[in-house]
């Protein structure tokens, strides 16, 4: 199982790392850096499903319980969480340390562009520097931005695990 999981979970992890990287460039263009996050996220939480059938139909010999399918596929999961954690501790912390500025900056010019009243706009940018407090914080960064691809993950997972299983066969009766 470990060589399942660890393959599948790092090519997984590098998926999701690389779709990160990616948007970079579109993160003060609103939607389009969502979609193409999201959208990695999606795509690498579907090496959950290759790596639970890869462990059926090699470790498994065809055969896999939904337990067994669920545990090999969470824990695919969790290495690609920690390697989408740490792209974005890297890109938070190292490459891009301005980036809370920036995507904050963004959301008060909306409320200023939309008109929004003076006292609205101090809200807002009350609210921003508190964000950007906490996110100063390694941990805390890191475990708000785990549960961002985690529920998918757990959904491909259970999904797979629902669809993989196959119990061993009864012998034929003559």
């Amino acid at each position: 199982m470990k060589k399942t999981v660890l393959t599948y979970g790092f090519i997984s992890g590098a998926i999701a790392a690389a779709f990160m990287l990616t948007t970079l460039p579109f993160m003060d263009h609103g939607t389009k850096g969502l979609i193409v996050g999201y959208t990695g996220i999606v795509l690498s939480a579907l090496l959950v499903f290759f790596g639970v059938r890869s462990y059926r139909d090699t470790v498994g010999q065809g055969r896999i319980s939904f337990g067994r399918a669920f545990g090999v596929g969470i824990l695919i999961t969790l290495i690609s969480c920690l390697c989408y954690v740490a792209t974005w501790e890297l890109i938070y912390f190292k490459l891009k340390p301005d980036i809370a500025d920036t995507m904050f900056s963004g959301e008060i010019d909306r409320l200023k562009a939309a008109g929004a009243s003076q006292d609205k706009i101090d809200a807002a940018t009350l609210q921003a520097e508190s964000f950007k407090k906490m996110l100063d914080n390694p941990l805390i960064n890191g475990c708000l931005t785990f549960i961002e691809p985690f529920p998918v993950g757990l959904a491909i997972t259970l999904i797979s695990a629902a669809i993989l299983r196959r119990k061993q066969e009864a012998p034929a009766v003559t």
